[in-house]
């Protein structure tokens, strides 16, 4: 099929939820005060801002998003908080941090319900659509480009490397056989006839890491993760905190890794934070959910 003829939808038929991810443990985690200053670095439909504008009087958030479509959707969503809440189109790891500006900086990772949801961005293999996985639209490289002109060395490395998938030969190999794909759904019923029968009927489709990895691959997410635990910590006041929510292994380790080695901060969570039973139900995604959070040390110029 060609991918022309997979139509999106118009912006004004989009719809973005967000159904925030550890709600209590988030608040609790940044220590919301009156009059402080926050920053939601991935804001999303919104849902983490509104708890963090309600948790205490004259709170002010600056929220960001590199989604374009997120950003309109938080804007509505929040827009009854007028000029306490500020919006900004960017990336998380190329927003410039003023110095000492928060009391407290929050990071929710990885792919959103609404991408998943929405077909025609290519996140998910559950419905037909272009092979894309763009968090930033206006960036050139989809998932598609990986797929269909990248060399099967580079490709196997990204599926093991970002999707732990310890198939990743066998079906690349099958991939560049059957390359050019188009849409999503043709790249994961090629995934599921590369593995071994058993492994097709399992608890998870055989095509789930690999999408994984693409994602992250497009996305560059790990590196921009990087950029953003390195940089984050020099906007915070003293005493300011660090929230960090991931959602698979490979963000989690960098993260706990990142806020142990870091001589800005003290780490405050010995073990990351989980989702009770009773969120789980009303909220799937929060099941993989891992919170972790840092304190800023002050200096000894900041004390002064």
């Amino acid at each position: 099929m060609n991918p022309d003829s997979l139509k999106s939808l118009a912006p004004e038929e989009l719809i973005f939820s967000h159904i925030p991810v550890l709600p209590t443990e988030v608040v609790s985690g940044l220590a919301v005060r009156a009059g402080g200053h926050y920053l939601d670095a991935t804001v999303g439909g919104g849902g983490h801002t509104r708890l963090i504008l309600n948790s205490a009087p004259n709170v002010r958030v600056t929220a960001l998003d590199q989604d374009e479509e997120a950003l309109a959707a938080a804007q509505k969503e929040l827009a009854e908080f007028g000029d306490s809440v500020k919006f900004i189109h960017t990336n998380f790891a190329t927003f410039n941090y003023p110095p000492l500006s928060y009391d407290g900086i929050l990071a929710d990772l990885g792919v959103s319900s609404h991408h998943l949801d929405t077909p025609e961005r290519g996140f998910s293999f559950r419905k037909e659509a272009n092979l894309d996985m763009r968090m930033n639209q206006k960036q050139s490289l989809t998932a598609a480009d990986i797929i269909n002109h990248w060399s099967e060395a580079d490709i196997v490395d990204i599926f093991f490397k970002y999707g732990e998938e310890r198939l990743s030969r066998r079906i690349v190999r099958r991939i560049i056989e059957k390359r050019p794909f188009y849409t999503t759904t043709q790249l994961a019923d090629t995934i599921a006839s590369a593995v071994p029968a058993k492994y097709r009927h399992g608890r998870i489709h055989p095509a789930t890491r690999v999408f994984q990895a693409l994602r992250i691959a497009v996305n560059d997410e790990l590196k921009v993760l990087e950029t953003f635990l390195a940089k984050a910590p020099y906007g915070l006041a003293p005493d300011g905190r660090l929230v960090i929510i991931s959602f698979h292994s490979l963000e989690d380790r960098l993260v706990k890794h990142t806020l142990r080695e870091s001589p800005l901060l003290k780490v405050v969570t010995k073990k990351p934070i989980i989702a009770q039973e009773e969120e789980i139900i009303k909220n799937s995604r929060s099941r993989s959910a891992k919170l972790r959070v840092a304190a800023k040390l002050a200096t000894d110029d900041e004390r002064m």
